[in-house]
C-alpha cells in the first residue's frame, strides 16, 4: 500500500498538470506512464551497467558495452539522470517533446507488438517547460523514497494514478489490493510449464506477479532456450477492452522483462474471443457490472445457464478457456456463493458435480476500500468434465493487513525495513497460503477453526450454496447473570446514593 509520501507527491502533479492546463485524467495518466515508464527504463540501463562493470572486472570482459541496451549511443542524451545536464528546463522540454515518443515507439523496431499498437497514437501533451520540470522533480522525489524499493510499490503507484479516473470503478472494474494478488499467485503455485491468463487484466497484476514468482521459483531453468522463449513470447495473456490499461499493462510486462507480452484489446465475454482449452492457469478479478445484453454475449457461454449476470459468465468463460486439468483462482462477488436463482445454482453445480471445486476464500468485506465496499471470495478450482470434487476447503478470513476502513492503513508494528511485524488476528494471508499447501492436513480440522474441510455431500444436501456461514460452526461460551431481584436491588441501592448526592448538592448551592 502506498505511504501518504507518495499519495501527495502524485496529487501535487496532477495540480501542476491543471494549473498548465492538461485536465483531462486520462490524458494526465498516460502523460505520467511515458515518463514513468521512461525514468525506469533508464533505472534498469543503470542496473545492467553496473553488472556489466562488476562482471568486466571478475573475467576480464573487454567490451564496455551492455547486451540489449535501451538507449543507443546517439540516444544517451535521452537517459532521465542525464536530460538536467543537457541545460534549461527549456531545452530539457524542447529534447523531450521532439524525442521521447518516437524513442518508445521506435524501441522494438518494425516488430508489431502490444507495445507498439499502444504507441502508435501516442502524442506528448506536457503544456511547458515549467510543467514539465516540476513533475519530473516530483517524480525523482518520489522515486528517491524508501518505501519504493519495495517491488510492489509502482503497482501501486499506478493504482492510486488510476483512482483520479472519474470513472473509477465505473463497470464493476475494482483494482485488487497487490497483497490479495500475491497471495493468490503463491496459492496457485505456477509452473513453468504454464500458459496464464487473465481475461479483464486491467493493469496486469496478475500476469505481472506471476512473472516474479516464475523469475524466483525457476531462476536456473529459465536460462533453458525452450523455456526463455516460452515465458517471453508464450507464456502470459492478458484481455482489457480499456485502451490506457492495456498500455499501462504493455509497459509493466517490459519493466517485468517480458518483451512480447500476449496483450489484446477485446472484451472476453463476445464473439471475438474464440479461446477454448488454451490455459492451464487463470487468474482473475473479473468485473461485476450487473447484467449484459444477450447480444454482447458470446453464445457459447450460455450453454450452461442462460443468464446476462457478467460474474456468472466469466465464470463459465474461465471453464471454456481452460485446458483439461487446468486450474484457477478467481475473486468474486458474495452472490456467486449463495445466489438463488437457476443460474447461480447451475455454475456451483456444474463446479461441483462436473468439475473439482478445490477451495473458497471469504475475504474481508473491506477489502476493495476506498474504491468499493462489496463483500467477495475466492473460488479456486480445476476443470475435469468428469467431477472430482471430494472435500472442499473453506478458510474464513478476517484480515489481510490493513485496517478495513477507507484509510486501508497497515496494522501491526513498523519494522527498521519499513515492513509490519503482524499477528495472525492482523493479518491471514501467510497462515491462508500455509494452509491450502498442505490441504491434506486440514482435514483434521474441525468447523470451529479458521480452515476446515467440507465433504462434498454436505454441499450437494444445502443446495449447493458455498457461502462459509453454511458451514461454519460457532462455539457458545455459557454466560450467567445475575438474578434479576439481586440486579433490582443493587439499582435501587444506586438510586439512593444518587438522591442523597443530589440533596448534598443542593444544601451546598443555597449556602
Amino acid at each position: 500500500m502506498l505511504t501518504g509520501n507518495i499519495k501527495s507527491g502524485i496529487d501535487s502533479i496532477w495540480d501542476y498538470c491543471a494549473f498548465g492546463g492538461l485536465t483531462n485524467p486520462i490524458d494526465v495518466i498516460k502523460q505520467l506512464n511515458y515518463l514513468i515508464f521512461f525514468k525506469r527504463l533508464d533505472d534498469l540501463e543503470i542496473v545492467k551497467e553496473n553488472e556489466h562493470n562488476k562482471l568486466k572486472v571478475l573475467l576480464n570482459l573487454p567490451s564496455n558495452e551492455i547486451d540489449n541496451p535501451y538507449f543507443s549511443k546517439e540516444n544517451q542524451n535521452l537517459r532521465w539522470h542525464k536530460l538536467k545536464e543537457n541545460g534549461s528546463s527549456e531545452q530539457v522540454f524542447e529534447l523531450l517533446q521532439k524525442k521521447m515518443i518516437p524513442f518508445l515507439k521506435e524501441m522494438h523496431g518494425d516488430d508489431e507488438t502490444v507495445f507498439s499498437k499502444y504507441m502508435e497514437n501516442a502524442v506528448f501533451q506536457i503544456p511547458n517547460a515549467n510543467v514539465l520540470q516540476k513533475v519530473m522533480d516530483k517524480l525523482e522525489e518520489i522515486f528517491a523514497l524508501p518505501e519504493m524499493k519495495d517491488k510492489d510499490s509502482l503497482g501501486d503507484l499506478y493504482e492510486y494514478l488510476l483512482s483520479k479516473l472519474s470513472t473509477s470503478g465505473r463497470n464493476g472494474q475494482f483494482r485488487t489490493p497487490k497483497h490479495l494478488i500475491n497471495m493468490m499467485v503463491k496459492m496457485m503455485a505456477p509452473k513453468l510449464s504454464d500458459i496464464i491468463c487473465d481475461p479483464a487484466c486491467g493493469t496486469a497484476g496478475f500476469i505481472a506477479s506471476s512473472i516474479d514468482y516464475i523469475k524466483e521459483n525457476y531462476r536456473g531453468e529459465l536460462q533453458k532456450t525452450e523455456n526463455f522463449n516460452h515465458f517471453h513470447n508464450d507464456m502470459f495473456y492478458g484481455f482489457d477492452t480499456d485502451e490506457t490499461m492495456l498500455g499501462i499493462s504493455a509497459m509493466n510486462m517490459i519493466l517485468h522483462g517480458v518483451e512480447r507480452p500476449n496483450l489484446q484489446r477485446k472484451d472476453s465475454l463476445s464473439n471475438e474471443n474464440q479461446d477454448e482449452e488454451k490455459f492451464s492457469l487463470i487468474l482473475a478479478n473479473p468485473p461485476f457490472k450487473g447484467s449484459l445484453d444477450n447480444e454482447q454475449v458470446n453464445p457459447n457461454l450460455l450453454t450452461l445457464a442462460s443468464t446476462k449476470k457478467t460474474e456468472l459468465l466469466f465464470i463459465n468463460l474461465i471453464l471454456r478457456s481452460l485446458k483439461l486439468t487446468g486450474r484457477a483462482a478467481v475473486i468474486v462477488p458474495d452472490g456467486v456463493l449463495f445466489g438463488s436463482s437457476t443460474a447461480h445454482k447451475a455454475i456451483r453445480k456444474e463446479l461441483v458435480e462436473k468439475q473439482k471445486l478445490v477451495g473458497v476464500v471469504s475475504l474481508p468485506s473491506g477489502v476493495f476500500k476506498p474504491y468499493a465496499g462489496v463483500s467477495t471470495g475466492i473460488l479456486i478450482f480445476e476443470k475435469t468434465n468428469s467431477g472430482g470434487t471430494e472435500d472442499v476447503w473453506f478458510y474464513d478470513m478476517t484480515a489481510d493487513g490493513f485496517s478495513l476502513d477507507d484509510k486501508r492503513n497497515p496494522l501491526g508494528k513498523q519494522k527498521e525495513d519499513g515492513t509490519y511485524e503482524q499477528t495472525l488476528e492482523e493479518n491471514n494471508i501467510p497462515d491462508v497460503i500455509e494452509r491450502f499447501e498442505k490441504l491434506e492436513a486440514e482435514k483434521t480440522r474441525t468447523r470451529l477453526d479458521k480452515s476446515f474441510m467440507v465433504p462434498k455431500a454436505d454441499i450437494v444436501a444445502n443446495d449447493y450454496d458455498l457461502s462459509i456461514n453454511r458451514y461454519k460452526e460457532v462455539e457458545h461460551t455459557e454466560v450467567e447473570y445475575e438474578a434479576p431481584e439481586l440486579i433490582l436491588d443493587k439499582i435501587e441501592e444506586l438510586e439512593k446514593e444518587i438522591q442523597v448526592g443530589l440533596a448534598e448538592l443542593r444544601a451546598m448551592l443555597r449556602g
